[in-house]
């Protein structure tokens, strides 16, 4: 059974790879995109008009001014299609744009205010906003390129190959809408909305590093000075842990974070202890800590559990009832802790290139993320039968598979649970039916 376990969990078999904080942080915006595709298109734009002019002067040096009448012809026909581009991207761009609102906010109360942060990373959301914003402005550009006149002795422009690029992003636009719509249906489906959030949690998982001595944090002695937090009050979000393990060589110390990520900051608190020597000067460590109003899953392993418990939770209440919800976020919170229940988890060290210990930064341990994934859930399922036994059965193979030093957890999760439920049963049929273990929680 526990051959089993580990080939439906393993993290990935490519190691991802790690991007940095100013890198996450522009894909967890909505504007960045946009932008880019709006100026990008600015500059195609000018190629297009130069390459454009370039044509109407070879014609009219080579005397071919029959040739340079048809293109003018094909131009006067494609300004009507390229004017009435232009009113129809400002329809489609309000369409995309409500429909996206709708999706968030039945997302938000349906699932949790957190899987908002999906729609705001999703690729074919902003590239569908990027490329009808471009093909707005590149109609608007292409409007301007076209002479007054239409005779082919005067003229100096035929907007032809950017009347053809024009026709080229429309028909973009259309595909990307298709894709779009059918990547926000996709969105709004709970299994799908979960199954993202799984991933998000492995490859957070495959970007830590993996200790080859065992996983056991080095003894680092007292702390010799420390280091405040000096910005705005916030949740830690990420950490810059090139720059630090930088500024630790250079300065001959080893830096040890103090909160995890996902911790809430106060100006003054302590968030670095320096071991080895003096605390490197301040702007040394420069926007080194992200700290935001929300949480990421850039570097933060518990916040996937964070979410699909928040799922559960929601699914469990009396206002929405849906058990099967919570068993599906079930199934992915023993998939994650399937995952990590043999890895190295309290610390994470980060060396430098020589291989000397830079870095300690502390991470979520094995007691932290059982709990997080379980007991919240299992205190709102004790007379749930479907939840309870799929709870029992994710315990179970999670005892099956975890290392002995790590199973205390799992079995107390598994008391309580039987607690919970003979508290919440008055029927022992009923309570005996409720703790049986059973994967699919009653099928």
């Amino acid at each position: 059974m526990s051959d089993w376990l580990v080939t439906q969990s393993p993290l990935p078999r490519r190691r991802p790879r790690a991007l940095s904080p100013l890198r996450e942080h522009l894909r967890d915006t909505f504007w960045f995109a946009p932008t880019a595709a709006m100026v990008g298109v600015f500059v195609v734009w000018l190629v297009a008009q130069e390459l454009d002019a370039a044509l109407v002067r070879s014609l009219r040096d080579d005397g071919d001014y029959d040739t340079l009448a048809e293109l003018l012809r094909f131009a006067d026909d494609a300004k009507t299609v390229v004017s009435a581009v232009g009113s129809a991207m400002m329809t489609f761009i309000g369409v995309v744009f409500s429909i996206s609102l709708v999706a968030v906010q039945m997302a938000s109360g349906q699932f949790t205010p957190r899987v908002v942060r999906l729609f705001v990373r999703s690729r074919i959301t902003k590239a569908t906003f990027a490329v009808f914003l471009a093909t707005f402005v590149l109609t608007l550009l292409v409007l301007t390129s076209y002479d007054s006149g239409a005779d082919p002795d005067i003229v100096t422009s035929v907007p032809l190959l950017q009347s053809v690029l024009t026709l080229v992003m429309v028909a973009l636009s259309l595909l990307l809408f298709v894709m779009y719509v059918n990547a926000t249906l996709r969105l709004m489906r709970v299994s799908h909305v979960i199954a993202r959030i799984a991933a998000e949690s492995f490859r957070v998982a495959a970007l830590m590093p993996v200790p080859a001595d065992g996983g056991e944090a080095p003894a680092l002695g007292p702390a010799t000075a420390w280091v405040a937090h000096d910005g705005q009050a916030g949740v830690l979000r990420d950490v810059h842990i090139a720059r630090l393990v930088r500024v630790a060589r250079k300065h001959g110390v080893v830096l040890r974070m103090i909160p995890r990520i996902g911790d809430f900051l106060v100006p003054g608190t302590p968030v670095l202890a320096v071991h080895g020597g003096q605390a490197p000067p301040r702007r040394a460590l420069r926007y080194a800590l992200s700290v935001g109003v929300e949480r990421t899953f850039h570097q933060d392993l518990a916040f996937g559990l964070r979410q699909l418990s928040d799922i559960a939770l929601r699914a469990l209440s009396s206002a929405v009832n849906d058990p099967t919800t919570a068993v599906q976020a079930l199934d992915r919170v023993v998939q994650i802790l399937a995952t990590l229940s043999r890895r190295p988890l309290d610390a994470v060290v980060h060396r430098d290139r020589r291989g000397a210990v830079r870095l300690v930064q502390p991470v979520p341990g094995w007691t932290e993320l059982v709990d997080l994934g379980f007991t919240e859930i299992r205190a709102s399922a004790g007379g749930t039968p479907q939840v309870t036994r799929r709870m029992l059965a994710g315990l179970d193979d999670l005892l099956r598979l975890a290392p002995p030093d790590r199973r205390e957890p799992l079995l107390r999760h598994r008391e309580l649970l039987r607690q919970a439920v003979e508290r919440s049963v008055p029927a022992s049929a009923d309570r005996a039916f409720g703790l049986q273990p059973d994967r699919q929680g009653i099928g």
